[in-house]
């Protein structure tokens, strides 16, 4: 088991878009412990010069630092936006459910 820094990502994604499967994949492939899918929001943010909105789900992925770049690779390459949100925030917290993150990152039976 890693005992590598737990994180929390932040991560939007289009509202009409399959954002189960996108997270089914993360989780699959250990790169994140659990996501939790939020509601909709409304965004409304600068992008190539103009003031945009969109209708989007926020995602909170829980990891660790030692999965960040290969995390990041695969929001990349999974995610529809030309540039997908990517915000690490670090985590402090219970240590069983650290100690379980780590754990489902490194293949436990957890």
């Amino acid at each position: 088991m890693s005992e590598s820094p737990v994180v929390v990502v932040l991560v939007t994604f289009p509202s009409d878009a399959d954002v189960g499967a996108f997270v089914r994949r993360l989780v699959a492939e250990r790169l994140v412990a659990c996501v939790s899918i939020l509601p909709n929001v409304e965004s409304v943010f600068w992008w190539n010069g103009e003031i945009e909105e969109a209708s989007e789900r926020q995602l909170v992925l829980k990891t660790s630092t030692d999965r960040l770049d290969v995390l990041q690779a695969r929001v990349e390459a999974l995610h529809p936006y030309e540039t997908a949100e990517f915000l690490v925030l670090s985590a402090t917290g219970e240590p069983r459910y650290l100690a379980w993150i780590r754990d489902a990152l490194g293949g436990g039976t957890t």
